[in-house]
C-alpha cells in the first residue's frame, strides 16, 4: 500500500472544520507528515535566549494537514497508529515569558539547544538515542520522540487555537504516543480532518515549563476508521510493550479546565470501555480502576484545558485490549 505525504508547508494554525483538506485517503492508508518544530522555524541552533521574548506567538504550534479520511462520519472513531517517527539532529527547550506552570516565578527567557544523538534499533538507549543535559555532571536524557499535536476537526464552527488540548485531540502533549502506540479520537465531522505537528524528542508527563525537547520531525501514521467504539468521547491511547511499560497500557483521558472534573472524566471513560469491551458491570469496572489504574497528569500548561489520563496495564487481562 502506498504511503501518502503531507509537506512541511501544508500546515494551518487553528482547528477549523472549514479548512479544506490537503489530502484525501482511504481508511487504513498510511500518511507521512513533514513537520517543523512548534516555533514554526523561529528557533534555530544559533538562536539566543532573548529571542524567546519576541516570538510571534500567533504562529506557534502549527499543525500539518488536514487529511480527509474516506468513510469517517460524526460518531465514528479515528484510529491513528504511529508507524514511525524521525527527529531532526537538534532540538530546543525554552522558558517563554508567560508560559509554563511557574510562569510567575520564571519571567525571564531561557534557552537550551540540544544535540540529539539518535540511534536506530534497540540499544543501551532503549532504541531512540539520547541527549546530554549536562555531560560533565552525567545527566543524560533518553530520547522517546512523539508528536505533541494530533487531532481532528471539531464539530463546532469557527477557528479554535492549536495551543490547548480538546476532546478531539489537539495539543495533548502525551509522551506515551511514541512509535508503536495507537491513538483513538472521536470524529466530529465528515472525513475527520486529521492533522499532526509539534515534534518532541523527549518530555516528562505534564511538560511543566511549557516546552519539551522541541524538534522538527517526520511522523508516519496509519489512519483507520472504526464504527464500533462509541465510548471513545475523548482521546484514548494504547501503548506497545517496552522496557518502561511491560505489556503496555490502555489509557482513557479527561480533558477540561478543572483538574478534578477532568480526572473524574478519565475514570468515567475507562468504566465505559471496561463495560463495553470486557463485559464488566459499572461497579466491577470502578473497583478495577482503583486497584489497577494509574492516574497521570499528561498536560497541565496549555490553558485553559488539562489532560488527565487513567492508564490500565494490559497485562492484567487474559485477552487483548486494543
Amino acid at each position: 500500500m502506498s504511503i501518502h505525504a503531507v509537506k512541511r508547508a501544508q500546515c494551518h494554525l487553528a482547528w477549523d472544520n472549514s479548512i479544506p483538506p490537503v489530502l484525501r485517503v482511504e481508511s487504513g492508508e498510511t500518511v507521512s507528515f513533514e513537520c517543523l518544530d512548534a516555533s514554526n522555524g523561529q528557533v534555530t541552533p544559533d538562536t539566543v535566549a532573548s529571542l524567546l521574548a519576541t516570538l510571534d506567538i500567533a504562529t506557534l504550534d502549527q499543525v500539518n494537514g488536514p487529511v480527509y479520511v474516506s468513510s469517517a462520519l460524526p460518531g465514528d472513531t479515528l484510529q491513528i497508529d504511529v508507524v514511525d517517527i524521525e527527529t531532526a539532529e537538534w532540538g530546543w527547550t525554552g522558558i517563554i515569558p508567560g508560559f509554563g506552570l511557574l510562569a510567575d516565578e520564571f519571567p525571564d527567557p531561557a534557552l537550551k539547544i540540544w544535540t540529539l544523538n539518535r540511534t536506530s534499533g534497540e540499544g543501551s538507549d532503549g532504541g531512540y538515542g539520547h541527549a546530554w543535559f549536562d555531560e560533565k555532571k552525567g545527566i543524560k536524557i533518553p530520547l522517546k520522540p512523539f508528536a505533541g499535536e494530533m487531532g481532528v476537526a471539531p464539530a463546532e464552527k469557527g477557528a479554535f487555537s492549536t495551543i490547548p488540548p480538546y476532546r478531539t485531540g489537539g495539543n495533548i502533549d502525551t509522551k506515551h504516543l511514541s512509535k508503536g502506540s495507537t491513538l483513538y479520537l472521536p470524529v466530529g465531522v465528515e472525513g475527520a480532518l486529521f492533522s499532526v505537528g509539534d515534534g518532541h524528542a523527549a518530555q516528562g508527563d505534564g511538560e511543566v515549563c511549557g516546552t519539551a525537547i522541541e524538534t522538527s520531525m517526520r511522523v508516519t501514521v496509519r489512519l483507520t476508521v472504526l464504527k464500533d467504539k462509541p465510548y471513545v468521547q475523548t482521546p484514548h491511547f494504547s501503548t506497545s510493550p517496552s522496557k518502561d511499560e511491560s505489556g503496555g497500557y490502555y489509557c482513557t483521558t479527561g480533558i477540561g479546565p478543572e483538574i478534578r472534573e477532568a480526572t473524574r472524566d478519565a475514570v468515567r471513560h475507562m468504566i465505559s470501555l471496561l463495560t463495553a469491551e470486557h463485559s464488566l458491570d459499572r461497579v466491577e469496572a470502578y473497583m478495577l480502576c482503583s486497584v489497577a489504574g494509574d492516574l497521570r497528569m499528561h498536560e497541565v500548561v496549555d490553558m485553559p484545558n488539562y489532560v488527565i489520563g487513567l492508564m490500565l496495564p494490559k497485562s492484567i487481562f487474559g485477552h487483548a485490549l486494543p
